[in-house]
């Protein structure tokens, strides 16, 4: 016969185990609901991203001052390219502490073909889970649900896979 602390001590394992499998459930195959966000562009165009249901959604946050952020946008402008006409929409925000002028300079200078938004405030950082890394991106499906969240620069050949894939589905 067990022992009380014995049988404490399993209904606590048991606990902790049922606790740690549906976290792993809720990460694993729970998905996470993109924040209904509406914002501008730098050119002062609405984005609303309800609206953009049944497309994918890349939205990238980056800065200026991140040399990974500058180096993997040739990457980025060439994913928008090779996917946009069949469903992709992209945005990159522009951190909070980033200077206004220098994000429009480089989206100018650079011809970024995307969406290129300022998060002044940092509410859109905010409304995806407080990132504070640059660079993040996240995969939004035509659900609306984020499939996939990149920090640092992406495997573009992964993220291209997962975007062939989602774009057929």
């Amino acid at each position: 016969m067990q022992s009380k602390s014995q049988s404490v001590k399993a209904l606590a394992f048991a606990l902790i185990l049922i606790i740690g499998l549906s976290l792993l459930y809720k990460v694993l195959w729970e998905k996470q609901r993109a924040p209904e966000l509406n914002f501008l562009n730098i050119k002062g165009e609405k984005i609303a991203l309800p609206e953009w249901r049944g497309k994918l959604v890349l939205i990238n946050f980056w800065a200026t001052t991140c040399t990974t952020c500058v180096a993997e946008m040739p990457d980025m402008i060439a994913t928008y390219n090779k996917y946009h006409t069949q469903g992709l929409e992209f945005v990159a925000v522009a951190m909070q502490n980033d200077q206004p002028n220098l994000v429009v300079n480089f989206a100018e200078t650079r011809e970024l073909p995307f969406h290129v938004s300022l998060d002044m405030d940092g509410k859109i950082a905010q409304a995806f889970g407080d990132v504070r890394l640059t660079p993040t991106t996240f995969l939004i499906d035509k659900q609306g649900n984020i499939i996939k969240r990149y920090v640092g620069k992406p495997s573009f050949e992964e993220l291209h896979q997962l975007l062939e894939k989602e774009l057929k589905a």
